[in-house]
């Protein structure tokens, strides 16, 4: 049943974007790194990060300071712009108001942005879009649990409508450059990673929705 198969699915859906949203949205630090370095997984998730030789050559501190704290700065405040409403307004401004789509959607399902905690202008960061994401899916592991079938397709077309609509919009071109700037393997990895998983993930979505919840559909 499709039902038994995103209940498989589920955890590692919810362990990916919790992966990817903390990687772009703040800076590293020791605790995230060592949730990398103690899971091999993830690790063949990031295999030219897995064999740069300069994490054998530092301490995590040091890596962090010299090496990841500057190419995270390079990648999202300096030379590239990580918010949806500059690659899609035609002026190409950042809407930090009240009049950003994605404001009215995550108000909506009660999703509050902290953006003087995660220290970005606007909540159409990326790494807030992931992490929106990621609160999505844990919100769809409660209605699997519940065995909620309404719910369950409920949030999985607003997973669908917000891939497609929002992340799939600008993101691809966003990872695309940041993956080409990066200075570090680990946001090399992590950009294509990203990148590589939004894709899969909008493509097995789509694919539940249709045979699950076919009936909903228009």
């Amino acid at each position: 049943m499709m039902m038994d198969k995103m209940k498989q699915d589920i955890e590692s859906r919810i362990a990916m974007y919790a992966l990817v949203s903390r990687l772009m949205l703040v800076e590293v630090d020791e605790a995230f790194l060592n949730s990398i370095e103690q899971d091999e997984e993830i690790l063949n998730l990031l295999p030219n990060y897995k064999q740069w030789k300069k994490r054998e050559e530092h301490d995590l501190k040091t890596l962090i300071n010299e090496y990841y704290n500057v190419d995270f700065a390079n990648l999202f405040v300096m030379h590239l712009v990580p918010y949806e409403s500059f690659y899609t307004r035609e002026d190409q401004m950042i809407e930090s108001g009240g009049d950003n789509p994605v404001l009215e959607l995550y108000n909506a399902l009660d999703f509050r942005v902290k953006l003087s905690e995660a220290r970005v202008v606007s909540p159409d960061h990326i790494g807030v879009e992931l992490e929106f994401m990621y609160m999505l899916n844990v919100a769809l592991k409660k209605a699997l649990e519940a065995e909620d079938a309404e719910g369950v397709c409920e949030l999985l077309q607003i997973q669908h409508g917000f891939l497609k609509d929002h992340l799939l919009e600008w993101a691809p071109m966003f990872l695309i450059n940041a993956k080409r700037e990066s200075r570090t393997p680990l946001y090399h990895d992590g950009s294509e990673l990203t990148l590589e998983f939004l894709l899969s993930d909008f493509e097995y979505v789509t694919q539940m929705l249709q045979a699950h919840c076919s009936q909903d559909e228009k």
